[in-house]
């Protein structure tokens, strides 16, 4: 099982986001620490500022993303990996709640565009057909990077001083400058030529199609929220399994992903085995639900712990899938010289899963118990078949499409 990228742009395109993820791990795991016990924030000023800055991220994607098609996307790649980097570099000197919003603000939008310009990067470096096996060697390089940096910001929380948090900020800038160096090694991809005359600069926002079968999948990335917030808080409250079964739980999710989901994304080979993916996902999300559900009934601890590992397992499974269906769709239906903007969009819907997705489905979960779980879990799968009717009228606008009756019968 290869999960290596081969040698060339997809490689190189995998030790990037692989450097830069290694600060990241780091940062998630101490920013929130930081921010109140080191800047004295309180919890709900860091969620209001995080929210905030997310919201602009949202806003700014779009722009972003066209702007690296215009200009060349691994030039601004570049450019957007030296301003999260120095928006990081700004945190060792934030205060007050005010400056921390203004740093939020710049972080979340620039690390936004970052993602755009490296989609669109990949799709003018990589050949169609090998961009979502590609994409899946990122995602793995991407979570193993991020294991690495949790570790190293594990040892932070363990010394637990405001020097220790600092240098995890540092070592953060430092990978997202060593990740843009990285990009030199790629050759340059040329600038999209200007649309005509009377064609809107930021053709994504009028296409109807596009953005619904980017609203289905941000349903589906509702799962997020619920692996690294529901679940521990569901894990804590709710059962009777030990504290140590959150990191059990999300160690499982990464190695899965770091091993399995180039294999997973093997099997992705158009958009009618992308839409049966997500089918899939849809299908073992809500299983998934009903079986964290049963973890909650006064299960003595053995059985709670198992439950929730098998519960987890099939979760990782889901979130492969549905990744995998969805970088096929996105690519595919992106018309080409457009992916930044495309995928700009396109991965505003994570922005607003990360936004609304803890309140949703910790209200859901926690408040509703084992109706809530089974609630998210239908929501799950009504996402996933919509997912079929969606892509079948986004392939029907595209004069490229060329499996639109082979859609028609999944």
């Amino acid at each position: 099982m290869r999960i290596v990228p081969p040698a060339g742009p997809a490689r190189a395109l995998a030790v990037a986001q692989l450097t830069d993820s290694i600060g990241l791990g780091g940062y998630l795991v101490c920013s929130a620490l930081y921010f109140t016990r080191v800047v004295g924030l309180s919890p709900t000023q860091v969620g209001f500022g995080l929210t905030v800055g997310w919201a602009v991220a949202f806003v700014a994607a779009v722009p972003l993303g066209h702007l690296a098609d215009r200009r060349g996307p691994r030039g601004i790649a570049m450019l957007l990996a030296l301003c999260t980097a120095a928006a990081l570099l700004q945190l060792l000197f934030v205060r007050s709640f005010v400056p921390f919003v203004l740093v939020a603000c710049l972080y979340s939008s620039a690390i936004s565009g970052l993602n755009a310009a490296r989609q669109a990067l990949l799709a003018g470096l990589v050949a169609a057909a090998d961009r979502t096996k590609a994409r899946a060697g990122l995602a793995a390089a991407v979570n193993g990077g991020i294991a690495i940096g949790a570790g190293l910001g594990g040892l932070a929380l363990q010394v637990d001083t405001a020097a220790a948090y600092l240098a995890v900020f540092a070592v953060d800038a430092v990978s997202l400058v060593v990740s843009a160096l990285v990009l030199l090694r790629l050759p340059a991809v040329a600038p999209a030529a200007a649309g005509t005359r009377g064609e809107p600069r930021l053709a994504v926002l009028r296409d109807r199609p596009y953005a619904l079968v980017a609203l289905v999948n941000m349903v589906l990335q509702l799962h997020i929220p619920m692996i690294t917030l529901a679940i521990p808080l569901w894990i804590v409250q709710r059962t009777n399994a030990p504290g140590w079964t959150v990191s059990a739980l999300l160690v499982l999710n990464t190695v899965s992903i770091v091993l399995c989901q180039v294999a997973v994304a093997n099997r992705v080979t158009g958009l009618v085995s992308a839409v049966r993916h997500i089918r899939y996902a849809g299908v073992t999300l809500l299983v998934a639900c009903a079986v964290f559900a049963t973890s909650g009934l006064g299960a003595p601890t053995w059985l709670a712990v198992g439950i929730l590992l098998v519960a987890a397992a099939l979760q990782s499974g889901a979130e492969m899938l549905q990744a995998s269906g969805a970088w096929e769709i996105s690519f595919g239906l992106a018309p080409e010289g457009r992916h930044g903007q495309y995928q700009g969009f396109f991965g505003s819907g994570f922005t607003v899963a990360r936004m609304l997705g803890p309140l949703l489905v910790t209200t859901l979960v926690l408040a509703w118990g084992t109706a809530g779980w089974l609630v998210l879990g239908v929501v799950f799968l009504l996402a996933g078949i919509a997912m079929g009717p969606a892509v079948r009228w986004a392939a029907r606008t595209r004069p490229a499409a060329d499996e639109p009756a082979a859609l028609a019968q999944v």
